[in-house]
């Protein structure tokens, strides 16, 4: 018989990466009470939809989207009425415990805004401009330096957010026409996005002419995309150090934008790129604006980066599980796990770590049980109608009956006090 010879690897093959890269270093940013930038965690941040005038609408979705989880929220500041409401929505925030920092969302007149609002300015954590709508022609630099003034005065940081929809079109023209003269012109989508680049880093540069510190800085650079977000993202970090806000702009709705948005915030996030991140969702009529900032914690947790909530790992099924009931209690668990969280939180610091597995048949559900800290393997189609419980990679239990879920919630409520309580050694 002959001997099966095995490939052999060459010896200068890349070794294996098992994390993300190392963070892109960056010049700390603080908003209000949050630190974005400078190795800090990567800040999850959203941005409401209600009509700003409309205080009580405006403090309930905030609200909402701080207790969801969110570190920022951007509101939009497009109109006097706007403007005269946000200290008030500040104050009620405060009022009922929401300490959450506010982002001021400026277009066109947010100069006047805020030279005609001092209120408005000192109740907002940040000010965003879009170097493309801050003015045009010969206002756009007297603009643009009252926006940096008057941050500068209240110490505010800003956000210099370059966007493909509204790109610097005098700066957009030279560059299109330097490149018409080039001996190898390149593509127009190619000028564009250096064209969002140079906007970024000239504004950045006039603001610091200015008097804003660079600590004070923040840039993004945001198009719909996903290669091109990809690149300009490339180009931007490679060229500054400044604080960086990923998102992919006008991301669609439901699974698409979802998917869009994990895809090249994902590539960018894995080489170092990125202090904070939003996922700019369209919710359905009516639907939950919250969906944007789980989407944006679910992808850093998933990659390693943060940890919000416990995970709960359940199988796909297949046609060894025609049963639901696997499903049903991933389900039930999962809705358990995340209306306990705000006690547990309070009650078990470090208890946003914990794997929970919820399996649907023998093939992989003693083993992944086994990886999890806690975790149940239901029986599939035709096998014994038992459910193994393992704890700490030990079988601890078996199950059965139409109490499985009660008993199983209850076991995992005692593993959660046991291993994150007052007094439990650390995790």
């Amino acid at each position: 018989m002959n001997e099966r010879v095995l490939p052999s690897f060459p010896a200068t093959a890349a070794p294996e990466q098992s994390g993300p890269l190392a963070r892109r270093l960056t010049v700390p940013v603080k908003v209000g009470h949050v630190t974005v930038g400078g190795g800090a965690p990567i800040v999850v941040q959203s941005m409401t939809n209600t009509d700003t005038a409309d205080i009580d609408a405006t403090v309930r979705q905030v609200a909402a989207l701080a207790r969801q989880g969110s570190e920022l929220v951007r509101i939009t500041v497009d109109r006097d009425e706007a403007a005269a409401a946000v200290p008030k929505i500040r104050e009620r925030l405060d009022r009922i415990g929401v300490d959450v920092p506010l982002v001021g969302d400026f277009h066109y007149i947010g100069h006047k805004l805020l030279a005609d609002h001092p209120a408005c300015a000192e109740a907002l954590a940040k000010y965003r401009i879009n170097p493309g709508n801050v003015g045009f022609k010969d206002k756009k630099d007297r603009q643009f330096g009252q926006i940096v003034e008057t941050a500068i005065r209240y110490g505010k940081p800003v956000r210099i957010g370059a966007n493909w929809g509204s790109l610097d079109q005098e700066l957009l023209t030279v560059l299109m026409d330097e490149n018409a003269r080039s001996a190898q012109p390149l593509d127009a989508r190619a000028v564009m996005r250096e064209a969002m680049v140079q906007s970024a880093l000239l504004s950045a540069a006039r603001a610091e002419e200015i008097g804003l510190a660079r600590e004070f800085i923040i840039l993004s650079a945001k198009v719909s995309g996903v290669q091109d977000l990809i690149t300009v993202y490339r180009m931007l970090a490679s060229r500054a150090d400044y604080a960086i806000h990923l998102g992919l702009t006008e991301a669609g709705m439901g699974s698409k934008g979802i998917v869009a948005s994990s895809a090249a915030l994902g590539i960018l996030l894995q080489e170092g790129i990125g202090d904070t991140i939003r996922f700019s969702l369209t919710p359905e009529p009516g639907g939950d604006r919250t969906l944007e900032v789980k989407a944006a914690q679910e992808l850093l947790q998933t990659m390693g980066f943060r940890a919000f909530v416990p995970l709960v790992a359940a199988c796909p099924g297949c046609g060894r599980t025609t049963s639901t009931v696997f499903q049903e209690l991933a389900q039930d668990i999962q809705g358990w796990i995340s209306s306990s969280m705000p006690e547990w939180k309070t009650r078990y610091p470090g208890v946003e770590n914990l794997n929970v597995a919820v399996m649907g048949c023998i093939v992989n559900g003693p083993g992944e049980s086994k990886h999890a800290d806690i975790g149940i393997s239901l029986p599939g189609t035709g096998e014994t109608p038992t459910a193994p419980v393992f704890v700490d990679g030990e079988k601890v239990a078996t199950l059965r009956g139409a109490g499985i879920s009660a008993e199983f919630k209850t076991m995992v409520a005692d593993y959660v006090a046991r291993r994150y309580g007052v007094g439990a050694p650390p995790a």
